[in-house]
């Protein structure tokens, strides 16, 4: 079971492998973080070119081009790549959905679903984006299934 959709898991799965990348002193292209993440690569370049927009990743052009992240960007809370690619419903939303689920009027998991909701907004505003690089280059973490 997936918190994220998705476009949200491809996204955060790329940030992981080009910030690790990125610290390694490498730009990556499409082809490649597509080839190590397991994603198409199509889909792919529309996500990583919405972060681009958003100011998220930055990207060169050229031969010896790609996306890549500077040392500010590696900085960066997580929850900034969920919010420009799912929105902030991870972070207000209903645990079953619903529009009008609120302290007022609360839907059956209300209480419990505040408390998971709350860990999560924590969990991805205190994670920066560069956190696994040292984890993900010594093969401690895998973005692959």
């Amino acid at each position: 079971m997936a918190i994220f959709s998705k476009t949200c898991e491809y996204a955060l799965r790329a940030v992981f492998y080009v910030a690790q990348r990125s610290h390694e002193g490498y730009k990556v292209g499409i082809k490649e973080i597509a080839e190590q993440i397991n994603s198409p690569e199509p889909f792919l370049a529309k996500i990583l070119q919405r972060l681009r927009k958003e100011g998220l990743i930055q990207s060169v052009k050229g031969p010896s081009g790609g996306f890549y992240f500077d040392a500010a960007s590696l900085n960066r809370p997580l929850a900034d790549i969920v919010t420009a690619v799912d929105g902030d419903a991870i972070f207000t939303g209903c645990g079953l959905g619903l529009t009008d689920c609120s302290e007022s009027n609360p839907c059956p998991l209300h209480e419990d679903f505040k408390k998971v909701r709350n860990q999560i907004t924590s969990m991805l505003n205190h994670t920066p984006i560069g956190k696994f690089n040292l984890g993900l280059i010594k093969g401690k973490f895998s973005l692959n299934k």
